[in-house]
């Protein structure tokens, strides 16, 4: 991964011995600020404790348990309120993991460091480091900011917190051209970044980024940042569960006055209802959606993709084509001149020599780079630049050569430069033929040509220029791109390669990608609307060559009327709307402007299509990872819900008291919360039904969540009533109908997980242990109002475990 260095702050500062004055660290302070990463929350308890006192669990325990107090049950008052530490606790451990995805990235930070200021060492705190300063990083310690490596010997790294990769990383010292460069690009390989430990050895980093500018930076503010907002599915579970309170409120309200009419008496009624409402309220659906999303952010982060907004987590996985930019993304980005094809007469160094004198000098373009490091401009004064643009392709540079006499210096698009020529018919064929020859081998081709005046009016020569002839540039394609582009296709995701390169150019690094189901099928930009409007309904191209970025945006519309779910790359001020218009932008880490990386929701570290494929494959892993905690959700409240209505409906004894809810909520909250989250992604990319609207479930899955949940309250309902007999045996009947929930609980944590990491088993085991020790020792027992059970009970819950297990293996979301 190359970076690029900013060479005005690094001016007189190539060695590993020079170090900034206290006079210049005080006005570089002022000019790039503190090396502050992100500012740290108010107070991270005080936001924990906050969102623990909204779960309504904790208000109804407090509740019930002054009932008691007041009825004079103080046992019963005071296992509830003892009640109160786990749940709390649970409650503040789960708040506080989720924050702990980015939380924990600060903690990877060096908070002092080893300077050379005033030709000193000094010991300073990190955030009071500057671009420039010389910093001494020894092994074990973090680097404290981005920087080049001036000096080292034997120097290894461990990146994982920007890579992923567990794997150490060969660090080398940087060596510094003799001549100032115009630009200059490093590779990783000579640089120390924040958040990243040094293993062995010992570094000189000369400091390039601080704070927010660093690559960590980013991914910490990022990420704290997208989990400010909420997402249409968070908003969605939001007013369904706010509909839910208001309906199971008035159905709890009818419960109590039934059970009173039925002679319960007032405490019944009262308990009968708070139960009911507790069982009902699916309060864990939008807690664990906001735990997923933030692990969904700091997954994407670890590979690459840093997520600037939250929604992308829920959509970046229903992605159903991606428009992607070649250059940079499916390609290196890295330009070699392969072929320079002057004109008769002319040599190969005065080619070069125009092109050059029509290149920026002050300029980050790889084409522009290439040729001022392949020749030196012409002589003269510059006066103007009619600069590049999709629409114009071509670059003008205007040069006074002497008194009364302009030089006027072209390069750009072949088609463009020929017919600004004053080549003759069978000319212009000629250059054509050779342009499309080069193309059609992958080349990246650009024309040149010259034009002198004697009169110049300021305005740009738009005919008459003398042709001098053609370069070939090659873009070697990404490692692991066609392999990438083949795993996204098979997953029927559509991939549609835009570029401003020829149309040939275009279509043969498509075919060596594998873009397209057999042959790949181009058309020029100018011939997009037309194209689009002849198929409304479909789209019948692979590649968009010579793409404006007008036109991209224009793509990406007809994609979403085409019921499409878009994600589109971007680097440019001018792909802001495109970026804007999908559902998925992607704006490139490395080259990309700031305007596209503010635009867009996704941000790539490394600007490389295989990390677009791999986000996918993680959304969609999350997705079915959050799909499967909800199923193990709905799957429990129906049989919860459903017996704890029916049952003081029907006049039984109750078969819930407040303990028992206490229990349950043990098991479910945290089992929701963790058994699911880490089902590891693949990079197998399978395929998906893409829909606009997000449809959470199919309409097989929720028939068979449904018939899960159904069966299990049957199982629940009938250990219940069968166990109660004609000399009602409440405590048997509860602990036979609560073991078989418990049980059905963890039979469906083993159908949905296949006990795919060390937590799903745990999830699993604990409830079963739970159950046994509370119903078999008999204090426990009697404490939580149940008795024990014989052999032949446990081997009818068992077996209606093993039926229940077996229905949600069938159900397990993909």
């Amino acid at each position: 991964m190359d970076r690029e260095v900013p060479l005005d702050r690094l001016v007189g500062l190539s060695n590993d011995q020079t170090s900034l004055a206290s006079s210049q660290v005080t006005e570089r302070r002022t000019q790039y600020g503190a090396n502050a990463i992100l500012e740290e929350a108010s107070s991270n308890w005080y936001n924990i404790i906050r969102n623990t006192i909204q779960d309504p669990m904790i208000w109804f325990l407090v509740g019930t348990a002054a009932l008691f107090l007041w009825l004079g049950e103080y046992t019963e008052a005071a296992v509830l309120a003892a009640a109160l530490a786990p749940i709390i606790g649970m409650d503040a451990y789960l708040h506080r993991r989720t924050q702990a995805s980015t939380e924990g990235l600060l903690a990877r930070l060096a908070t002092q460091t080893s300077v050379i200021r005033n030709d000193e060492e000094q010991c300073i705190s990190s955030d009071e480091l500057v671009p420039g300063d010389l910093v001494i990083v020894r092994p074990g310690e973090y680097f404290p900011a981005d920087g080049l490596i001036v000096s080292g010997e034997g120097l290894q790294a461990e990146e994982s917190s920007l890579t992923g990769e567990a794997l150490p990383v060969r660090k080398l010292s940087f060596g510094w051209p003799a001549e100032a460069p115009k630009a200059l690009m490093a590779d990783n390989q000579y640089w120390g970044m924040a958040g990243t430990r040094l293993l062995t050895g010992t570094a000189r980093i000369r400091v390039a980024f601080t704070g927010a500018e660093t690559l960590y930076g980013e991914i910490v503010r990022l990420s704290r940042l997208s989990q400010r907002e909420r997402t249409p599915l968070q908003e969605a579970i939001s007013r369904l569960v706010q509909l839910l309170l208001v309906v199971a409120l008035m159905f709890c309200a009818a419960l109590a006055v039934i059970r009173y009419v039925q002679g319960y008496g007032i405490v019944d009624a009262v308990l009968s209802a708070v139960t009911l409402a507790i069982a009902a309220l699916p309060e864990e659906f939008p807690v664990v959606l906001t735990f997923f999303l933030g692990l969904g952010v700091f997954r994407l982060a670890q590979r690459q993709a840093l997520v600037r907004r939250a929604v992308v987590v829920e959509n970046i996985g229903r992605v159903s084509c991606i428009c992607c930019d070649k250059t940079g993304t499916l390609t290196e980005g890295q330009l070699t001149l392969d072929h320079s094809l002057p004109v008769e007469g002319l040599k190969i160094d005065h080619l070069l020599a125009i092109a050059a004198t029509a290149s920026r000098r002050e300029t980050s373009d790889p084409l522009d780079l290439v040729l001022l490091q392949s020749a030196r401009a012409l002589d003269g004064e510059f006066e103007k630049v009619f600069p590049f643009t999709e629409d114009r392709l071509r670059e003008v540079s205007v040069r006074r050569v002497a008194a009364g006499h302009w030089d006027f210096a072209m390069k750009g698009a072949p088609e463009t430069v020929l017919a600004m020529s004053n080549l003759s018919e069978a000319q212009g064929a000629h250059w054509k033929a050779r342009v499309n020859k080069l193309a059609s081998t992958g080349h990246k081709v650009i024309g040149v040509a010259s034009l002198g005046i004697n009169h110049w009016n300021g305005e740009e020569p738009q005919s008459g220029f003398e042709f001098a002839g053609l370069l070939a540039f090659s873009d070697p394609v990404r490692p692991g791109v066609a392999d990438a582009v083949d795993r996204a296709q098979k997953a029927g995701i559509r991939v549609i390669m835009i570029t401003g390169d020829h149309a040939q150019t275009a279509e043969a690094i498509a075919r060596d990608i594998g873009i397209g189901t057999t042959e790949p099928r181009a058309i020029d930009g100018s011939e997009l609307k037309a194209a689009l409007e002849r198929d409304p309904h479909g789209i019948g191209f692979d590649v968009v060559s010579r793409c404006t970025p007008a036109q991209k945006l224009l793509l990406v519309q007809a994609l979403h009327n085409r019921g499409e779910i878009v994600a589109v790359t971007g680097d440019g001020v001018n792909d802001a709307p495109a970026l804007r218009g999908a559902d998925v932008g992607i704006a490139m880490g490395l080259r990309g402007t700031r305007s596209a990386r503010e635009v867009a929701s996704i941000v790539l570290l490394d600007d490389d299509f295989s990390t677009i494929v791999r986000a996918v494959s993680e959304g969609r892993q999350l997705f079915a990872n959050l799909k499967s905690s909800f199923a193990y959700l709905l799957m429990l409240h129906v049989p919860l819900v459903t017996t704890a209505a029916l049952v003081p409906l029907l006049g039984y004894p109750l078969l819930y008291l407040p303990i028992h809810i206490v229990w349950l909520e043990l098991i479910i909250h945290p089992t929701a919360m963790l058994a699911f989250q880490n089902r590891a992604p693949t990079d197998i990319l399978l395929p998906v039904e893409h829909h606009k609207r997000v449809r959470f479930f199919s309409s097989s899955e929720w028939i068979s969540i449904a018939s899960v949940g159904l069966v299990t309250s049957c199982i629940v309902l009938g250990s219940y009533l069968l166990s109660l007999g004609t000399e009602p045996d409440i405590l048997h009947a509860r602990a036979m109908a609560i073991a078989a929930l418990v049980t059905a609980g963890s039979a469906i944590t083993l159908g949905l997980t296949r006990l795919h990491s060390p937590v799903a088993l745990i999830a699993t085991i604990a409830p079963l242990a739970s159950a046994v020790l509370a119903i078999q020792i008999e204090p426990l027992a009697r404490i939580l109002h149940l008795s024990p059970l014989q052999p032949d009970d446990w081997l009818i819950i068992t077996l209606s475990g093993i039926l229940t297990g077996a229905g949600a293996a069938f159900v397990r979301p993909r």
